[in-house]
């Protein structure tokens, strides 16, 4: 009954007004009467999601996540998805750190946020324009789902384009999603201390109504603060030589390259890095990759030294079979020679227990 009242006090100001709340009605109470509401799609070019992270107590750096999708429909069901591929922090090199030690995107390509939204919760947004509200909501990063709430600042751009911001930036701790252990590569690959555990997440999703366009105008200021999709890795048919030299090396420090205890079989746990590591090998015709197999001081030097060739020639052949030319990659085992960390502990010892990538001009 409410909301018949409130239409027709609008109607008596103007058709213009009228249809602005007839959209935000259509919106927000839509799921009552059946087929009556839109559903609304994210645009990417006019979406960003940040994120600020803290190293050495005190440098404190913001990064994006570009290529960002998402749908928000009539009943208030909302599914935001985050390409961690596209991750951007203005480096090239620091970009691949992010992905392949932090996020594994070989194995967690994608982050999902999910929530549902209450129209009750939002009622006088079609007077107000602009409303606040806490928004509980689930995300899904590196295979674990985690509740939480967002402070949330909900304003409609127009009749066909509804904005859900963050009020205030969220925290979210890497130890809940299992990440922990990444902080620790993350320091040793870029050399730095403190890699504070916790980060501040801030967004601006803005959803247009299905069969409407985005504005010129927010897609030119979009543009101009560089939001928006970029093109990953998999969009590209070759890379650098200075891009391959940079994921050879990150992928090199993985750690999750894995055979079975004393043996070179591959387990199948490695499939996920050898996939990544064939496709960035594949986009560098013009380097010749060694594949460098060592191990730990277990064992006899000589014993040590076969097993690491024996390991870094499965590798290699597993390159092969999925399509690399035999002359672009060789091997090599080095044993126990060349070690990253003391053989002084379990932890130590697996760091030292590994499979690094190298390349040369053909």
């Amino acid at each position: 009954m409410y909301e018949v009242v409130a239409f027709w006090k609008v109607m008596a100001k103007g058709p213009a007004r009228a249809r602005g709340l007839i959209a935000a009605l259509l919106f927000l109470f839509g799921s009552q009467a059946s087929g009556a509401a839109p559903n609304w799609t994210l645009d990417p070019t006019a979406s960003v999601i940040t994120y600020q992270s803290v190293k050495k107590n005190t440098i404190v750096e913001t990064n994006k996540i570009r290529n960002i999708t998402g749908t928000l429909s009539s009943a208030g069901d909302a599914k935001v998805t985050f390409d961690l591929n596209s991750v951007d922090t203005g480096v090239d090199l620091r970009n691949v750190r992010m992905r392949f030690l932090f996020f594994e995107t070989f194995k967690y390509p994608t982050a999902e946020l999910t929530a549902k939204v209450d129209p009750a919760a939002f009622g006088d947004l079609a007077t107000k324009r602009r409303v606040k509200a806490t928004l509980p909501f689930r995300l899904n990063l590196h295979g674990v789902d985690k509740d939480l709430e967002a402070s949330v600042v909900v304003t409609m751009i127009s009749d066909t384009m509804v904005s859900v911001a963050s009020e205030a930036p969220v925290a979210v701790h890497v130890e809940d999603f299992g990440l922990l252990p990444n902080i620790d590569k993350l320091q040793q690959a870029a050399n730095v201390t403190n890699i504070v555990p916790t980060a501040s997440v801030s967004f601006d999703f803005v959803f247009t109504a299905d069969g409407s366009k985005p504005a010129a105008t927010q897609a030119a200021a979009a543009s101009s603060a560089d939001v928006g999709p970029v093109a990953t890795d998999a969009a590209k048919a070759n890379f650098s030589d200075e891009e391959c030299l940079n994921r050879f090396a990150v992928l090199s420090r993985t750690g999750a390259i894995y055979f079975r205890p004393a043996s070179a079989r591959l387990d199948a746990k490695s499939r996920p890095l050898l996939t990544e590591v064939e496709g960035v090998v594949g986009k560098c015709p013009s380097l010749k990759v060694e594949v460098s197999g060592y191990t730990d001081s277990d064992g006899s030097p000589e014993a040590n030294k076969l097993l690491s060739e024996r390991r870094a020639q499965a590798v290699a052949d597993a390159l092969v079979a999925a399509g690399i030319p035999r002359n672009q990659v060789s091997s090599t085992g080095y044993g126990e020679e060349r070690p990253v960390a003391a053989n002084d502990t379990p932890k130590n010892k697996a760091l030292n227990r590994r499979i690094e990538f190298s390349a040369t001009k053909l």
